[in-house]
């Protein structure tokens, strides 16, 4: 009896241990179904139907091992991913990464923005009113809370996604064929779908992701002897956010596929999708669609710019933590507001071309990150910096095709966009 009791003792005390740690990776992944990833998961459905499930399994493989990778890093060094790469790898280089990471983010940020444009206006609120409004509460919230409270906040956000998987329910798939699609490979031998099986892996994987999720570990100062939690935190989170967008694709695969033209598809953004859903799906399944992207927006607004903040205060040895007062760092809470205001006041401006601005900041980011994924794996083998904690054979041959993979494939997306390539066309 009293073994059954100390049993029970220890699984209540790992469970408290893992909400204690819980938090960096979840917060991170769900971010990453941000605006721009929900208009690529629901291209895909309304596009290829279920065809590209099988695919999103193996992205999912890809976001759990990179990720790792980053909270081992994060809690075994207890710094942060820029601070790192400027110890090893030097100013200049890290003030090039950190120029265009700065460039790419105040893009998505008005991404983010835009997102919440679009999902209150469906349900009647004009972006003249919702934009201030978020873009108020998101700095209030950052810049006057401590890390716990906003960390409490952006994981209550994250419950919004569940609207995803509730509209996925609704429109009564066929789970057997849904089943055979994600295991079962579907390739379809056009340019459409190559390029947007490109844009599948590069919106799942992003730079800011990596710099964020390192950060957040280190500000919260998880210990050795937690990484366990930590590295459950982002492998939950990684098949979490992944697991959305498998509802958004079933839900976009039913309703809309067939109903679009590849000249809509072309010019889409996540707020025409919702539209879209209402008189094939019905009215709730639109509004639940355009509620789920206003709380991804909001959740991706508050972190991409926090994430810009931190990579670029290491980089350069600024002062910086959510934690900190205003005054104690300024230079980590000035970008963290810079961006919030270039992002809020982009939407508002009439004739600001949001699309080729998104497009840019994707653009941007396919540079960016095959280095960042490069400085990781030299980072993750050094055993001065890891010791016990380095790759073994293993992560490194997961690790090192993953990265293959991404750099090849994001230099065939660049690639694409130049005139005369056989992509291009």
């Amino acid at each position: 009896m009293l073994d059954g009791l100390i049993a029970r003792l220890r699984r209540f005390r790992r469970i408290f241990i893992l909400l204690a740690v819980i938090g960096p990776g979840l917060i991170t992944m769900n971010a990453g179904n941000d605006a721009g990833a929900i208009a690529t998961y629901s291209q895909a459905g309304a596009e290829f139907g279920f065809r590209m499930l099988w695919l999103l399994v193996v992205i999912t493989l890809s976001l759990a091992v990179v990720n790792e990778m980053g909270a081992r890093m994060g809690v075994v060094t207890g710094k942060g991913l820029a601070d790192l790469i400027r110890e090893r790898f030097g100013v200049r280089s890290t003030t090039f990464a950190m120029a265009l990471l700065v460039v790419a983010n105040a893009f998505t940020t008005v991404a983010e923005f835009a997102g919440i444009a679009a999902g209150m206006e469906l349900l009647g609120v004009p972006k003249y009113v919702s934009v201030p409004i978020a873009a108020i509460v998101i700095w209030l919230l950052v810049v006057r809370g401590s890390y716990p409270v906003v960390e409490r906040v952006l994981l209550s956000i994250g419950v919004v996604y569940l609207t995803y998987v509730v509209s996925g329910f609704l429109v009564h798939p066929d789970w057997g064929e849904i089943l055979r699609a994600s295991a079962t490979p579907q390739v379809d031998a056009s340019r459409a779908y190559f390029l947007l099986s490109i844009a599948l892996i590069g919106t799942t994987i992003t730079p800011w992701m990596q710099f964020y999720l390192q950060a957040a570990i280190a500000e919260k100062g998880i210990p050795d002897e937690r990484l366990a939690y930590s590295r459950a935190d982002v492998i939950v989170g990684s098949v979490v956010t992944d697991l959305i967008a498998f509802f958004i694709i079933v839900a976009t695969a039913l309703t809309l596929a067939g109903h679009l033209t590849p000249a809509q598809l072309g010019n889409m953004q996540a707020g025409d999708y919702a539209k879209a859903l209402i008189p094939v799906a019905g009215r709730f399944s639109g509004i639940l669609f355009g509620v789920g992207l206003v709380g991804a927006s909001l959740l991706a607004g508050s972190v991409v710019p926090l994430s810009t903040s931190y990579a670029v205060s290491e980089a350069f040895g600024f002062e910086r933590g959510v934690d900190r007062g205003v005054g104690d760092a300024p230079a980590f809470f000035g970008i963290f507001t810079f961006l919030i205001v270039v992002g809020a006041l982009a939407v508002l401006i009439p004739g600001v071309p949001l699309v080729s601005m998104i497009l840019l900041s994707q653009d941007v980011n396919g540079l960016i990150l095959p280095a960042i994924l490069v400085y990781m794996l030299v980072l993750i083998n050094d055993r001065r910096l890891m010791g016990r904690y380095t790759n073994g054979r293993l992560a490194n041959l997961i690790a090192g095709v993953t990265v293959a993979g991404l750099i090849i494939l994001t230099g065939l997306l660049l690639s694409s966009s130049l005139p005369g390539t056989p992509l291009s066309g």
